[in-house]
């Protein structure tokens, strides 16, 4: 007989979103979006365990918990709480909830402790208050994913609850470094797929021979260098989930074969005859919008039809800026487990140049901030001398850079010569690039062949070369 949990969250999303994965995962629910509504519920039904919010109108999560124990004295009682809010958290356990789940939830963790709930023998309110431990920086190793607060992520995450249980295709749009592979391995472990293979194919740098053979595999003989048989991807995820990043950067003639298998899940191995049975589900993620692709000519449109049967966009983590605090703590504790290295936390001025960074690589340059940060780091808290430039000077030469905007040329200062000349040309080379990519330095840099920090460099060393 399935557990019945009652989920009690004036956020009618949260509640949603908890409600699909419990059941999923063999609980029965049921959801009240008020304490007095999700009191009377209780009353009136029986529950295996309460999972309730500790912010909510009129009513806080520890009266609902003083309530439901006056009910039921036994009565499993999850406290979910604000983002580190430990007093909290330690205050419930002592009125007699099993545990505290922090803000923002990773569903994975909510079925394990619900689960431990509901295996364990009961405690007395005392055994538990002298169990309450504020929660390791370890909370999040085996992790991958994170609900966060903001709006953008709270869509992105409905979006993949609804999709996950289905068989559609799926098109990932996001610029780089938003997670495109981390969401697709999320749809695949929430699918009923996820105990078969998870497999992922980067489709940006293959050639057209290799791209066949990493798909379909290749049988001895098939091409120069071919001294074996060899597994293709969809081999390698049958039954399960088959990623292929940036597939737009596939040949057509691949392009040609990946439709026939998708149409006929049949394959044959390059230079073999022996056609193979294939079930599996594919993902793919581009940062170039497929539609406009076959519209140019470059994408089979019957192909991108096959695949959008359901998109997703990322959003860049500046959309998303409510989420950087958990974020950075999500990066600390897992780097602080690969480098075997304990540090607690960030100074408060590193949470503000976070917040106020654009972030342009997204999560994935966000990772790499924080794992140098936590290598550099000798103390307990993680301080700005251990950020790159580019994010402790935020806003570099922004004055400069606006009057730039309506003028691109300076005047040489008259002691300067030969060096200050050839320091303008540079200057307008560089002016030119900035203003064709709309004062993007990012892709300034790019387009330059320089890194973004020699770009901050050279545009703040032209100050002591001209004058307005």
């Amino acid at each position: 007989m399935k557990k019945r949990v009652l989920i009690i969250d004036d956020d009618m999303d949260m509640c949603t979103l908890l409600s699909r994965f419990l059941s999923r995962n063999g609980y029965e629910t049921e959801v009240a979006y008020s304490g007095q509504k999700g009191l009377a519920k209780f009353e009136e039904e029986n529950f295996d365990a309460v999972l309730c919010d500790f912010r909510l109108g009129n009513m806080d999560g520890k009266e609902v918990l003083m309530s439901v124990k006056k009910i039921n004295p036994d009565a499993i009682v999850l406290i979910i709480t604000g983002y580190s809010d430990i007093k909290t958290a330690i205050d419930v356990i002592k009125q007699g909830a099993f545990d505290y789940i922090t803000k923002p939830l990773i569903p994975d963790e909510v079925l394990s402790v619900l689960n431990k709930a509901l295996e364990l023998p009961a405690q007395s309110p005392d055994e538990k208050a002298n169990a309450a431990k504020p929660r390791t920086p370890g909370k999040y190793q085996k992790q991958d994913f994170l609900i966060g607060e903001a709006p953008a992520t709270k869509d992105l995450y409905q979006q993949i609850e609804i999709v996950a249980p289905t068989n559609y295709s799926i098109i990932l749009y996001g610029e780089s470094g938003t997670g495109k592979e981390v969401i697709a391995k999320t749809v695949h472990k929430l699918s009923h797929r996820k105990d078969k293979p998870f497999v992922a194919m980067d489709c940006g740098t293959l050639s057209k021979e290799l791209a066949g053979s990493e798909l379909f595999g290749h049988v001895k003989g098939a091409f120069t260098g071919a001294s074996s048989d060899k597994e293709g991807h969809f081999e390698l995820a049958n039954g399960g989930t088959l990623f292929l990043d940036e597939v737009g950067n596939l040949s057509v003639d691949i392009q040609a074969a990946l439709l026939r298998v998708i149409q006929e899940r049949k394959f044959k191995r390059v230079g073999g005859n022996k056609e193979m049975d294939v079930d599996v589900r594919i993902i793919v993620a581009s940062n170039e919008n497929l539609q406009d692709a076959y519209q140019k000519g470059k994408f089979r449109e019957d192909l991108y039809h096959r695949f959008n049967e359901f998109s997703i966009n990322l959003p860049p983590l500046r959309n998303r800026r409510q989420d950087i605090p958990a974020f950075a703590d999500f990066f600390l504790q897992k780097t602080n487990e690969e480098l075997s290295k304990d540090v607690s936390g960030f100074e408060p001025d590193v949470i503000d140049m976070f917040s106020k960074y654009s972030w342009p690589g997204n999560l994935r340059e966000f990772r790499n901030v924080v794992r140098r940060a936590v290598l550099l780091t000798q103390a307990d808290l993680i301080s700005a001398k251990t950020l790159p430039w580019e994010i402790t000077n935020t806003n570099p030469l922004t004055a400069t850079q606006e009057s730039l905007k309506e003028q691109t040329t300076l005047t040489i200062k008259k002691d300067i010569g030969l060096k200050g000349a050839a320091s303008k040309a540079e200057y307008e080379a560089i002016m030119n690039v900035l203003k064709e990519v709309k004062f993007n330095k990012k892709k300034a840099a790019e387009v330059l062949n320089i890194d973004r920090k020699t770009l901050y460099n050279k545009l703040k060393s032209y100050e002591e070369f001209f004058e307005q």
